[in-house]
């Protein structure tokens, strides 16, 4: 990752231990720190995700390590190709890289079976063929043990039916593998875990080779050995799953023996952080996809707008612990908004537009005026806006008659600044049959480029930002809010699709913008004075259809 992208990863409890493992006469002394990011390729990474991916990445770059990316394709259910390209493509998005360490579960397969084979053949694995019903009924309690009719098969049989449901003798259900470890255990993840089911699926990389599938806490030890992993960070709810992580490194022969911590994961509100929760608003149509702007979805926040930078340091300061909590959405929002004040460029734009007519300007004069692209950013230069007679204003600049402690147009109101350009006075307007204004009319000081009058009178009303419309073009505005009207769409029995917002999208179109936005490509970011942060849509935005999102506004409501 280049220099300038590196948030500054904080020393955090990960870090505290890995220090211990690599001190003297510690478990991984003088050897390279080497994590991995394993993704299941079955939907699209989320925000969630870019916690994980900066915990596991940022960790092997402060030790100057290694860390691979590994698509955890064990269960053929819902995964596809396409995810997994998608996934590559958000993780070098953010800046990471992986190098040529780019692997997939499913091709140690062959392996897993391998030491599969040996746990049955140490007795430390059997062949069981309870239904689900009879598993979950003789799965016991805290004060009963399981049990199991068939944890006594003879090696040899359970290696014969291991083996032939490798060949696709059985059907679905009809028999797991299961490890052989303590059936009284106070973990219920260690009462002979099912480590192997049968599911005749085609899998996306190996078609139909396999109709036999390891479980996740079988499969993951054996892949972070066969890779080298020292550490391998999880998120918390793999805790009690630690005890059974161990138990198959240390009894198959595998060529190293990884660490495994746990922290909490980055909990969100106003959101889902489900992949199928989230698949199953792509699938019912509630979204227009997997980078819908409103979804958590890394490709969702990117068409939105975010930035990498303003994401990975949203992932640093949340920091990194065992403490699960929920970040206000409102955090992730002022991180890019930090980030978009430094970087975006100024440009003018009416939403909402009306004509304001100055009406002792010259017909057919136009004028040309130097604005700088972005106050904090000199470098950036600047660029010339047109002005003339006819400009388009925002309608609710406008009042026909006006309400207490307004101060921009009306007839007879104050002077209002025209932003950068002139001071201009409403005179009146023009309004069509149903009281809808069409047009405003006012006059302006010659006096007074760039915004001030040359007496150096106070000027009471507002500054209002404008453009001419004689260049303006047109573009459709989308502007966004939370998916979900509820802080907590998953608590309790709530059904989440009660909780869609129906109002998360608006639709703005005869928006009026600046010419010079023409020929402006995704993902360009701007700041619309007085609008909010918009950037090009990735997608929808061509010449002759410009199409804007609203990143975030310009107002922070978060709280420190």
């Amino acid at each position: 990752m280049p220099e300038e992208l590196k948030p500054t990863m904080t020393q955090n409890f990960i870090h505290d231990f890995i220090d211990e493992d690599i001190a003297q006469g510690g478990q991984f002394q003088g050897m390279t720190v080497h994590t991995r990011f394993p993704p299941e390729p079955n939907g699209y990474l989320h925000i969630g995700h870019a916690k994980a991916i900066f915990v596991d990445f940022g960790t092997a770059e402060k030790y100057g390590g290694l860390c691979n990316l590994r698509m955890d394709d064990t269960n053929p259910t819902k995964e596809d190709v396409e995810y997994v390209e998608a996934i590559q493509e958000d993780i070098h998005w953010l800046g990471y890289d992986w190098g040529d360490r780019f692997y997939f579960a499913s091709d140690y397969f062959e392996k897993m079976y391998e030491y599969a084979v040996e746990l049955i053949k140490k007795g430390l694995a059997y062949v069981c063929e309870l239904t689900p019903e009879e598993f979950k009924e003789y799965r016991g309690d805290v004060n009963t043990p399981a049990r199991s009719p068939w944890r006594d098969r003879p090696v040899e049989e359970s290696l014969d039916l291991f083996a032939r449901m490798r060949a696709g003798e059985f059907p679905n259900g009809k028999y797991t593998l299961r490890a052989k470890i303590d059936l009284a255990s106070g973990n219920f993840n260690m009462r002979d875990p099912v480590i192997y089911r049968i599911n005749h699926m085609h899998h996306h990389r190996q078609g139909d080779k396999w109709c036999i599938y390891p479980m996740y806490d079988f499969a993951h030890p054996l892949e972070d050995a066969l890779e080298g992993i020292t550490h391998s960070l999880c998120s918390l709810e793999f805790e009690d799953h630690r005890p059974l992580y161990d138990w198959v490194i240390a009894n198959c022969p595998v060529p190293a023996k990884p660490r495994q911590i746990e922290f909490a994961r980055l909990g969100i509100n106003y959101t889902v952080m489900s992949k199928r929760k989230l698949r199953q608003l792509v699938e019912e149509n509630r979204v227009s996809g997997w980078d819908d702007p409103r979804m958590p979805t890394l490709c969702g926040l990117r068409r939105r707008g975010y930035t990498p930078r303003a994401i990975r340091n949203f992932s640093e300061r949340n920091g990194v612990s065992k403490a699960a909590s929920t970040v206000e959405y409102a955090f992730l929002e002022h991180c890019l908004r930090e980030d978009l004040n430094e970087t975006a460029q100024r440009r003018m734009a009416v939403l909402r537009p009306v004509k304001l007519v100055i009406t002792n300007y010259p017909e057919g004069q136009s004028e040309t005026f130097t604005v700088e692209n972005n106050p904090n950013r000199p470098e950036d230069g600047t660029r010339e806006v047109t002005f003339s007679r006819e400009l388009y204003v925002e309608a609710d600049d406008f009042l026909p008659a006006p309400v207490p402690k307004y101060k921009r147009l009306y007839p007879d109101g104050p002077e209002c600044r025209l932003k950068g350009a002139y001071v201009i006075k409403c005179t009146g307007y023009e309004a069509d049959e149903n009281g809808n204004v069409t047009v405003i009319h006012a006059t302006y000081d010659p006096d007074s480029r760039g915004g001030d009058p040359a007496d150096g009178r106070k000027i009471k009303g507002a500054t209002i930002h404008w453009v001419d419309a004689a260049t303006a073009v047109d573009a459709e505005i989308r502007l966004y809010d939370n998916l979900f009207t509820d802080a907590d769409p998953d608590a309790g029995d709530k059904n989440f699709l009660d909780c869609l917002n129906p109002n998360s999208l608006e639709v703005l179109t005869g928006a009026k913008v600046e010419a010079g936005l023409a020929g402006v490509e995704a993902p360009a970011s701007f700041q619309f004075l007085r609008q909010g942060y918009f950037c090009a849509d990735n997608k929808d935005s061509k010449p002759g259809h410009l199409v804007f999102n609203r990143s975030v506004s310009l107002k922070d409501s978060f709280k420190f």
